[in-house]
């Protein structure tokens, strides 16, 4: 009989709930379409690309600019990979719908792992949103109307950033966010701790729970949250994004749980950014933009 390693699963098993890449064939195609797709909107949107948020090189970011000017809300968004891959590069693409709905969107780019730990990463992020409250207007932005939104790996940095002490952080204001979007978010880093996926991560105990949102209530009450996860997700996905909804609903906020139905890990994105589906229509109107 296999060993139980974490809530009901042995090894082989909580490995497969958060392989991603293998429940998802297509994973390859995806990543060309978005690739292609984001090459696309920086030959047809107006951009800046690279700006530096701070000293490290890798600390950079892509604005796409509202097409109606500003000042306009603003939609800062944290990619996904595991903490070890990927680049905002690649998810360019959903700028589109924001932009072209009068929002600015902007992609940050932060350290992956093992080259920089999970402390280092969630720090650059902060220090990302910081930079985009202070320099909003510079852009088109408005800084009273600043959201956030990540997928899986991103999800969990989002749950960082509402975990955030911002006055104490930045000297910003303590409702510096005012909404936030969770795609397929990892909120708990114990399991993560205990699967393949760490290997490269480097998660201790300690750490794990220091940089896990389900056990970091934010310090103030939490603003409008949208916590989204696809219906062709392992369960896992499902259970960290309820789980975490409940630590929301403790501390004082009313988040939205979505199970975006017949979508996969991956093609969530897709809901996310498509202004006639219900989940893009939900982030939408969270921005004030339906």
């Amino acid at each position: 009989m296999n060993d139980i390693v974490y809530r009901e699963y042995d090894q082989a098993t909580l490995n497969e709930q958060y392989n991603a890449r293998s429940a998802v064939p297509a994973f390859g195609a995806f990543v060309g379409r978005w690739q292609s797709s984001s090459d696309e909107a920086v030959r047809t949107l107006r951009c800046t690309l690279d700006v530096a948020y701070g000293d490290d090189p890798i600390e950079t970011l892509d604005i796409f600019h509202p097409l109606g000017g500003g000042p306009a809300p603003v939609m800062v968004f944290f990619h996904g990979g595991y903490w070890r891959a990927g680049d905002k590069s690649w998810f360019r693409f959903l700028a589109r719908t924001f932009v072209e709905h009068g929002a600015a969107f902007v992609l940050t780019r932060y350290g992956l792992c093992p080259a920089y730990g999970m402390d280092e990463l969630v720090a650059q992020c902060r220090r990302a949103v910081a930079w985009v409250h202070r320099n909003a207007g510079q852009f088109g932005g408005d800084d009273a109307r600043l959201f956030v939104s990540g997928h899986s790996a991103g999800g969990h940095i989002t749950g960082m950033m509402l975990a955030t002490d911002w006055p104490a952080q930045d000297g910003l204001p303590a409702n510096a966010i005012k909404g936030a979007t969770g795609i397929s978010g990892l909120y708990d880093l114990e399991p993560i701790r205990l699967s393949h996926v760490n290997e490269p991560l480097g998660l201790t105990e300690e750490s794990a729970r220091r940089n896990s949102p389900v056990v970091l209530p934010p310090p103030h009450v939490p603003p409008s949250l949208l916590l989204a996860f696809g219906g062709l997700e392992s369960a896992e996905y499902e259970r960290q994004t309820r789980a975490y909804a409940d630590v929301l609903r403790r501390a004082g906020g009313t988040p939205s749980v979505v199970a975006v139905e017949g979508h996969h890990h991956f093609s969530i994105l897709d809901a996310f950014a498509n202004p006639r589906h219900r989940f893009g229509q939900a982030v939408l109107a969270q921005l004030g933009l339906a």
